[in-house]
């Protein structure tokens, strides 16, 4: 049916399905079309509720009377506008991210820095650089690296991650005469710990000779200090053993405590071995009760001095008395050794022994808890660790 035949007629008399086509139409804006769509389905529900068979019109008192059929409409034309703005809603935020076009990540590995930025500005990408030393001099400045790998896709706009170096850590071999080789590894350690291959490594075992010099001295290198170094370089040194058949006195240490008797020994030139036994009558435990050789005799260096110490006859239930054992490589000169502690319920460890040691059976009495660990290391290094446990009493 044609709008022109309601022109006429007055409001009421319209049916309400066929109001709106009396109504001249609108020009709909895009922000307004929820609220077009909501008004939309809202009359076309109430004019489908006016032509049910049998129910009466909008302006009959028997549609008023029904307010169980009223408010099931309302709810129903609720929850209809609610779905249809989140459907809109969900379309408007899938539209907003929407992300820019994708691209291909160039290859920009072995690259100056320079020329990989203007390839990425062109494919609308941006750098994030980190800087890293490398292998060579010959690549300072240049791309070491890219993340993603190039030939990725991604999107425009994306950061790529570029590794570009900063040349080598040293660009000469430095002078290492006269130091300490210990000291020295520990350097270049630390220099390139975080390198894949050190750009100075030292060649190990290394030459030794007796020398007046103290043992573990630097005597000789090769490359020679000031040498240019354009790649990974192997370092050969001579190291001091310390002066040839040197003679040392042998100190006096009987009476006293195993501490006392290492802090006298360190320094010395000699060696030591310790035994234990059950103190005797007229002795004191817990001190050193013989040595051989005697104090005073003239000994070659690093030469073993044995030391026996006493422990008491009777031990609480308490305490573990024991001699601590462990071998350890023979050194060509001493090196710094540390016997610790670990008490149980104690986190921190206590120092029992501390003395640079030239190697062989490294032995200690000690005088601990059940249960406590004993933890042998050498240059900073953990040798040997070992559980003390309370002996298990004799049955007969």
């Amino acid at each position: 049916m044609s709008s022109g035949f309601y022109e006429n007629m007055p409001q009421s008399a319209i049916p309400g399905g066929c109001r709106s086509m009396t109504r001249p139409s609108r020009i709909v804006r895009p922000g307004g079309l929820t609220r077009v769509v909501v008004r939309y389905i809202m009359k076309c529900i109430m004019a489908r509720f006016n032509r049910h068979k049998g129910s009466p019109g909008e302006g009959s008192p028997e549609f008023h009377q029904e307010p169980g059929f009223r408010l099931r409409s309302f709810i129903f034309l609720c929850i209809a506008a609610l779905a249809l703005m989140g459907v809109a809603a969900l379309g408007a935020f899938f539209f907003s991210i929407q992300g820019a076009e994708q691209t291909m990540v160039p290859d920009v590995r072995g690259k100056e820095l320079g020329q990989g930025l203007l390839e990425l500005q062109v494919k609308e990408l941006y750098p994030r650089i980190q800087l890293q030393y490398s292998q060579s001099q010959y690549d300072k400045g240049l791309i070491l690296e890219q993340d993603p790998a190039p030939g990725a896709i991604v999107r425009a706009g994306r950061r790529i991650r570029l590794v570009v170096s900063q040349g080598v850590v040293l660009n000469t071999v430095s002078n290492y005469l006269g130091q300490n080789v210990d000291e020295v590894k520990l350097d270049l350690r630390t220099l390139f710990a975080a390198a894949d291959q050190p750009l100075l490594s030292l060649v190990e075992p290394f030459m030794y000779a007796y020398s007046p010099e103290a043992a573990g001295t630097i005597l000789e290198q090769s490359p020679e200090p000031g040498s240019p170094l354009t790649g990974p370089t192997e370092l050969n040194l001579v190291v001091s053993r310390g002066p040839e058949h040197r003679t040392v006195q042998a100190p006096a240490i009987t009476g006293l405590s195993p501490r006392s008797a290492l802090e006298k020994i360190d320094g010395s030139g000699v060696s030591f071995s310790f035994s234990i036994r059950t103190v005797r009558e007229n002795e004191s435990a817990g001190i050193v009760v013989y040595q051989d050789p005697a104090a005073g005799t003239m000994i070659e260096s690093n030469r073993r001095v044995s030391l026996l110490v006493t422990i008491p006859a009777e031990i609480p239930a308490d305490r573990v008395y024991g001699l601590f054992k462990y071998s350890l490589p023979e050194n060509p000169y001493p090196l710094p050794v540390r016997l610790e502690a670990l008490v149980p319920g104690s986190e921190e460890r206590s120092l029992l022994a501390g003395i640079d040691f030239i190697g062989g059976e490294f032995s200690f009495p000690y005088d601990v808890p059940p249960s406590t660990i004993l933890i042998l290391s050498q240059m900073g290094r953990e040798i040997y660790r070992e559980t003390i446990e309370a002996p298990v009493p004799t049955r007969y």
